[in-house]
């Protein structure tokens, strides 16, 4: 178990006041946990401290070839008050399957929830109170060593954020439209589309950029070799509704991030008696199942966004309209169900929530 010492501001911030204008990511809480990792010593020094800027060399390698991974969670309010995660183990694992790939020191699966509990513990007071807002958690590893030169770091600092949040996207639980991207790729087999790391996302912004432009709010991206299989929509992790059966890219490539919220979503559609299957889906197979009229709905999933109905894709020249642009009855039944659970609002069947005492 770490022993976590707590240095509470003595400056606290204004907490929001207005929670429907709170957008994404804006306005971080007071504190933040640290961590340091050394080499030979291991994890050490487990800290809550007032929210702050770090002090890096210019020459701290994490500038220079990106060594850092970074998660996305949140924590809840009930309507009795209680603050309560989602899945927070699962988060934990897929950290360490991202440090791996990084060659990032481990951090324990119990010393990652801890942490998160910890500092929620602390910042209870800045989670949101009104429906459909929660208290944005970000865990992110670095490597901190001072030197240029590619090699694995000897030194890292593990940092928790958070941040009160609204909607991840403006339209909330609207119907987003989809630009499905077949210039440039996301990942690869063999690289690390399966991992949580920035570069990742780095590569994805010019896509993003021109889709934006063209008045879509995300990039559905297909493989980097045949550039013709579905992997995943920039944020989300994406579904189909074809013909009635409910199909989700198989993670067996290495290419697609392995989302919580998809994970929960397949067992929860399963759970309902639903017919899901994970596969690899080639995207002329949604042309003529659109052509057919056997193309239903469509749905991204992802912590920031939960569930995100897809009333539009393009593709090339192809305009797809899915279920008439509206959300589906698939969607919404997933999305109340799954943020039902998360806010306490319907029994929690699979032990999937962790109450933060």
């Amino acid at each position: 178990m770490l022993d976590i010492k707590i240095t509470r501001t003595t400056c606290p911030k204004e907490k929001p006041q207005d929670e429907s204008k709170l957008g994404f990511g804006k306005k971080f809480t007071d504190h933040m946990f640290v961590m340091d990792y050394t080499e030979g010593e291991g994890w050490h020094d487990a800290r809550i401290v007032p929210y702050a800027p770090f002090q890096l060399d210019p020459a701290t390698v994490v500038f220079h070839y990106a060594q850092e991974i970074f998660e996305g969670m949140k924590a809840y309010r009930t309507a009795d008050d209680t603050i309560q995660l989602f899945r927070p183990e699962c988060n934990a694992k897929r950290m360490q399957d991202s440090a791996d790939r990084l060659c990032i020191p481990k951090i324990p699966v119990e010393d990652y929830i801890q942490a998160v509990e910890a500092l929620v513990d602390v910042e209870r007071d800045w989670v949101p109170h009104s429906d459909g807002a929660s208290l944005y958690i970000r865990p992110f590893v670095f490597a901190n060593d001072v030197g240029l030169g590619v090699h694995a770091s000897k030194h890292y600092i593990f940092c928790i954020i958070c941040a009160p949040s609204g909607a991840y996207y403006a339209e909330g639980i609207n119907p987003v439209r989809i630009y499905v991207e077949d210039e440039y790729i996301r990942a690869a087999p063999g690289l690390t589309g399966f991992t949580k790391c920035g570069g990742n996302y780095a590569a994805s912004i010019k896509a993003g950029e021109l889709a934006e432009e063209q008045g879509y709010a995300q990039v559905l991206w297909l493989d980097g070799v045949h550039r013709k299989y579905i992997d995943e929509v920039g944020a989300m992790n994406v579904f189909f509704v074809v013909d009635g059966e409910i199909i989700t890219p198989s993670l067996d490539r290495g290419c697609i991030l392995g989302g919580i919220t998809r994970k929960s979503c397949i067992e929860l559609l399963r759970h309902m008696g639903y017919k899901v299957t994970e596969r690899d889906i080639e995207i002329g197979e949604l042309v003529k199942a659109y052509d057919e009229g056997k193309f239903d709905e469509a749905f991204g999933s992802g912590t920031a966004a939960v569930i995100s109905p897809i009333g539009e894709l393009k593709y090339g020249d192809k305009h797809m309209t899915i279920n008439g642009g509206k959300i589906g009855p698939i969607s919404q039944k997933l999305y109340d169900t799954l943020t039902g659970i998360q806010w306490g609002k319907l029994p929690d069947e699979f032990g999937w929530t962790v109450k933060i005492d």
